[in-house]
């Protein structure tokens, strides 16, 4: 498998590459071409997660001999369609997509189905439309799960240790994966909140009051210090649910501006997701406390051979065809695990697993 430095470099030179459109407008080789071209589009720039997604995506579609045709969408819903419009325009053969919007996409789409360009919703399930074929995932529900265990393993409990305070970070209510992920976590620790072994002191437990748009790690910071300010004037936060180390980070921030992280006042536990450089750098510090790492080069795997495999007219394996909803059909998918990652098992699960070096971790 590629070692994650290779990714990092290439998805840097992606970027550089990129047009004022933000598209990669020739990524194959006539010479070595197989099927045609698939069209690739990605949320954000502003995440590496995202940007190691392209790359690897590119990577593998050019291993099968496909061209490829890459766009960032810059976190602007309306951009995204315009990017997606022109790859229609342009003839390509598939679409894999992460979308800004879930719900944004409808029109678009139906265009695609009208030029018989097959659609693969890539990590973050498209809603409300037909014309979604396949989605490659990981299982986000046991997403949340994971992040939960930790958090009741590491407060101790299943052993009857509390009462602890605990707040709610969830994310971005235009995109899918949050409900399962909050979903997933909340079946772990609503036992817990109903017995009082956790508390929330600022009230905020229900989805729509912890989301944070885009996953702005700014916006979750910002929501911490007033949390902060308002409930814990007296008392301290005892652990944080946070889906994602962007958003990690901010919260991370907001507390130690507020005097955590000192031996009389120790930072929360604090979880996340994605396994990016600058939180498992955190964790290594004894900051951050855990974080989700989901392998993004098998995710890409999975989803070019989900577009080989349409392009050759050949069934998709999948292991789930019946948990995905999006309102208009139930979409056929793909799910990989997720791994639990803190300071314990980090060397043997990322830099053993050639996602980071060692070297890549303690500068």
């Amino acid at each position: 498998m590629r070692n994650r430095r290779a990714v990092t470099a290439g998805a840097v030179a992606i970027v550089l590459s990129l047009s004022a459109c933000g598209q990669d407008t020739d990524s194959g080789s006539d010479g070595l071409l197989k099927g045609g071209t698939v069209g690739i589009a990605m949320p954000t720039r502003a995440s590496e997660r995202w940007i190691a997604d392209g790359k690897n995506v590119v990577e593998d579609l050019r291993g099968l001999r496909y061209k490829t045709k890459l766009v960032f969408g810059d976190d602007d819903p309306d951009r995204q369609v315009a990017q997606i419009q022109e790859l229609i325009k342009q003839g390509v053969d598939a679409l894999v997509i992460a979308a800004i919007d879930n719900r944004s996409l409808n029109g678009v789409l139906q265009q695609a189905a009208e030029a018989k360009i097959p659609v693969i919703s890539y990590d973050r399930l498209i809603l409300g439309t037909k014309n979604v074929d396949y989605y490659a995932s990981f299982d986000n529900e046991q997403v949340g799960r994971l992040q939960a265990r930790y958090i009741i393993d590491k407060l101790g409990l299943d052993d009857g240790a509390g009462p602890f305070n605990v707040e709610l970070f969830a994310g971005s209510n235009d995109d899918n994966n949050t409900a399962y992920f909050f979903s997933g976590a909340m079946k772990l620790l609503q036992p817990y909140l109903d017995n009082r072994q956790l508390v929330v002191r600022s009230g905020q437990t229900k989805l729509g009051q912890v989301t944070t748009q885009r996953w702005d790690g700014a916006t979750a910071r910002k929501r911490m210090d007033e949390i902060l300010k308002t409930s814990y004037a007296n008392g301290k936060v005892d652990a944080v649910l946070s889906p994602y180390d962007g958003m990690s980070i901010g919260i991370l921030a907001a507390l130690k501006a507020a005097g955590y992280g000192s031996d009389s006042k120790p930072l929360p536990v604090v979880t996340g997701q994605d396994a990016e450089l600058a939180s498992v750098r955190s964790i290594i510090a004894g900051q951050q406390t855990q974080t989700i790492y989901k392998d993004l080069r098998e995710l890409a795997q999975i989803a070019s051979r989900l577009v080989d495999d349409i392009l050759n007219d050949r069934r998709p394996t999948v292991n789930n065809t019946t948990s995905y909803d999006n309102g208009a059909k139930v979409v056929p998918a793909y799910l990989l695990q997720p791994t639990s990652v803190d300071k314990s098992n980090y060397e043997d699960i990322l830099v053993a697993g050639g996602f980071y070096t060692d070297a890549e971790l303690k500068k």
